[in-house]
């Protein structure tokens, strides 16, 4: 057991760009800790070697099962594990919420050493209102999957956070227009790093550029709150569930239209029944 950490997890965030990032604490901690629970122990030996540790590395990772967790909290009862994600801050798109879940039930100390973050960084970067934002994740890769998700949030009055990889870029930003609207948006890359970049323009303008030139690596884009609109016309109410029950049932197709326009969804229900019936 180490003689500076006591027994128990300690969630460490790592630079996502800049190894200059990693804070003094969380050097400490990957010096002392007893082991290092790593993403990809190819990555994460780099950053070892920066932060001065030898501490012996374990895989843990999207494939990792039940009993590799299980190990791992048994040894958080003597032993210091540091939790580390190739870039960032553990837990965030990625699996290691389930290792926090089973330390907490075994009663297992877990603490966190904060530090970088990809979403909270490029919403420092973007300018767009940062005082109320929700972090999407990935959205899904099928076009379908993705529009849906999308409707989800799309009368939500915040900032929407999503990670998304270059090639997909040009997709995502797409669908991002057909389904929020053409609204202001930041997309960020290379955050912290020599060539980093921040564009900012219209979803529209930014899915054509993409589309021209994508982006390498992964990308964080930053999607600006609806704006007051005026009240929707029976023309785009009819249009927009038309296009909805093509894809959803009645329920769906007005629950949609209704979080899109800020429409009453009892109003448009009806609404979509009587088209359904002239169908």
């Amino acid at each position: 057991m180490s003689a500076e950490l006591s027994p128990g997890l300690y969630i460490v965030a790592g630079p996502i760009g800049n190894l200059s990032d990693l804070s003094m604490r969380a050097i400490e901690v990957l010096r002392t800790a007893d082991v290092v629970a790593v993403e990809d122990t190819r990555v994460s030996a780099t950053l070892l070697r920066h932060a001065g540790s030898d501490r012996p590395m374990v895989p843990y990772h999207d494939h990792s099962d039940e009993r590799m967790r299980a190990r791992l909290v048994d040894r958080m009862a003597g032993e210091a594990v540091a939790l580390l994600s190739d870039a960032g801050t553990p837990l965030i798109s990625d699996p290691g919420y389930k290792l926090v879940r089973d330390a907490r039930a075994a009663g297992r100390h877990v603490t966190t050493i904060p530090g970088p973050c990809a979403a909270i960084a490029a919403i420092t970067l973007s300018g767009l209102p940062s005082d109320r934002f929700l972090f999407m994740g990935f959205l899904p890769s099928k076009t379908k999957a993705r529009r849906d998700a999308l409707a989800e949030v799309a009368g939500l009055r915040a900032s929407l956070v999503f990670y998304e990889s270059g090639p997909r870029s040009a997709a995502a930003l797409a669908d991002m227009a057909a389904v929020l609207g053409d609204r202001p948006a930041a997309l960020c890359r290379e955050i912290s790093k020599a060539y980093e970049e921040t564009l900012t323009d219209s979803l529209g303008a930014l899915a054509a550029a993409c589309a021209q030139k994508a982006p390498r690596g992964e990308v964080v884009i930053v999607v600006g709150p609806p704006g007051e609109r005026a009240p929707a016309g029976e023309e785009e109410i009819d249009a927009a569930l038309a296009e909805a029950l093509a894809r959803l049932p009645v329920s769906q197709a007005a629950g949609e239209v209704a979080r899109a326009l800020g429409a009453d969804r009892k109003a448009l229900y009806a609404r979509a029944m009587a088209l359904k019936g002239k169908a």
